[in-house]
């Protein structure tokens, strides 16, 4: 069973988070701060935390922080009531993976777990097969009917970016922010040359394709 483990100091939506993911099959640990969490993360094998900003003791940026110091590659889901974009920043930096404002929806928290969890074991085999096309992280190449092609860096990144999050929408400046980040001179119209070039390369694939959301971003949709 997956562990998840709620830190969250309010009592009413800890309890509603912890219901909601129940229902969905996980096993889920709650903590009230950074401090809790630490003594569950000591005691328990953890999958995936959802963790709040603002605690008492210990906040939601200085736990992220101590976890990734030590080794610890889960992914980390941040809620908070803050949303500016310094706020989201400071977040990606410390190391979380994903990023909620409150009021929680609390159906697209139960997808942006399902979704973290789906990465996270990509990320562990270090591959991503779509029908007969298999990306490979640590060599940037995609393979189809034994057929390799090596990509570039940042044209390999967006792709499997991309293509592990089948049919959800990234606006330009997310793959910016992650991809080239925070600190890039770049500007979006770099993505949309990384795509151009996706597209050509990868025209004659009918296992996916690479679709333009007019005045968002992108999306890719896989060809079943």
């Amino acid at each position: 069973m997956i562990n998840i483990l709620v830190v969250e100091d309010d009592k009413n939506l800890q309890r509603l988070m912890e219901t909601v993911l129940k229902q969905q099959g996980y096993n889920v640990f709650t903590a009230k701060d950074g401090v809790a969490a630490l003594e569950i993360l000591d005691k328990h094998k953890l999958d995936l935390i959802i963790s709040d900003i603002m605690m008492p003791n210990m906040d939601g940026y200085t736990l992220t922080e101590e976890l990734r110091k030590s080794d610890y590659n889960l992914p980390i889901l941040m809620v908070t009531a803050k949303e500016t974009s310094y706020d989201k920043k400071k977040g990606f930096l410390v190391g979380t993976d994903d990023y909620m404002v409150k009021p929680i929806d609390m159906d697209e928290m139960v997808l942006r777990v399902a979704a973290l969890l789906r990465r996270s074991r990509i990320r562990d085999d270090y591959k991503l097969t779509i029908g007969d096309v298999t990306l490979n992280y640590r060599t940037l190449t995609v393979t189809k009917n034994e057929q390799s092609l090596l990509l570039p860096k940042k044209e390999f990144y967006l792709l499997f970016k991309l293509l592990s999050y089948p049919k959800q929408i990234f606006t330009r400046q997310q793959l910016m922010d992650e991809i080239w980040g925070f600190e890039s001179k770049a500007d979006e119209r770099t993505v949309d040359v990384h795509v151009k070039r996706l597209r050509e390369k990868f025209a004659g694939y009918s296992e996916f394709d690479i679709i333009t959301v007019r005045g968002l971003g992108y999306k890719v949709e896989v060809n079943k």
